[in-house]
């Protein structure tokens, strides 16, 4: 039991401005079923309520940090249309809350994620991987398609020739080749990924917390938008946010000044 509720997939673990969402299944490596996505939908709804947490992460325990659907589950929702069209549909509405939240969305890659892990992974909004990770898509080597984003994230991450290979080859990459093609952001040493994701929350800390929701709305917006539309729109969101929030008068007095700024809470 915590803060945000009682949880048997998923623990939640709260370090400052920031909790951990750790998938506990290892012996199933940390399969995103009908009931771990319930619960996952639950505990981001619960964390939304909470301003004081600014940064989410999503990891896993064991070898995994989620070699998708439960196949064993997936087959009994097969035989139930509508049932797995709800399921589905659980995986859009749990992403539309991450994507429209001011709050960062980090996914800490710690080895085995494909199929529903990598669909997570795209929906988050920083990317960190261990050194051993493991990062494909994976559906067809089952005779599946992706039906939680990765057949439209994908190639908007990595463009559509890399995309299609991942899709349609099922291969694996490393966490450097991911890094190299630009899947992943950051790549840590085995054994410090919890590190390096508080490092990379505590400089995202330090930031304006509207600034920080001003350029995750905008980077969003870009990636759905045409050229002209996202343009308009950045100059149109920058000049109201520079006109009527303190922040920005405030890191250039700080920076002047030779402090470190105080931004306003959202």
């Amino acid at each position: 039991m915590t803060e945000y509720g009682a949880y048997e997939n998923i623990l939640l673990d709260r370090w400052g401005e920031g909790v951990t969402i750790t998938f506990n299944r290892p012996e199933r490596l940390n399969p995103l079923d009908w009931d771990t996505i319930a619960e996952l939908r639950r505990a981001v709804e619960a964390l939304e309520q909470d301003k004081t947490i600014r940064t989410v992460v999503f990891t896993g325990s064991g070898r995994a940090f989620s070699a998708g659907g439960d196949l064993d589950k997936y087959i009994k929702l097969f035989e139930v249309p509508d049932d797995f069209r709800f399921f589905v549909e659980q995986w859009y509405r749990l992403f539309e809350v991450m994507e429209n939240s001011p709050k960062i969305y980090i996914a800490a890659i710690n080895g085995i994620c494909v199929a529903g892990g990598i669909e997570l992974l795209l929906a988050c909004d920083l990317v960190i991987a261990s050194e051993n990770a493991q990062i494909g898509d994976g559906h067809l080597n089952f005779g599946m398609l992706p039906g939680a984003g990765s057949s439209i994230r994908l190639w908007r991450a990595i463009g559509s020739i890399r995309a299609k290979h991942l899709l349609m080859t099922g291969d694996l990459l490393t966490a450097q080749q991911a890094f190299g093609i630009g899947l992943v952001g950051e790549v840590t040493p085995a054994g410090e990924l919890e590190e390096g994701y508080k490092a990379l929350a505590a400089k995202l800390h330090a930031k304006s917390p509207a600034g920080m929701k001003g350029a995750k709305f905008l980077m969003n917006e870009a990636i759905r938008s045409d050229l002209e539309r996202g343009l308009r729109l950045e100059v149109a969101y920058a000049c109201k946010y520079a006109t009527t929030e303190s922040d920005p008068i405030e890191g250039l007095k700080a920076f002047k000044e030779k402090r470190s700024p105080k931004f306003k809470a959202l």
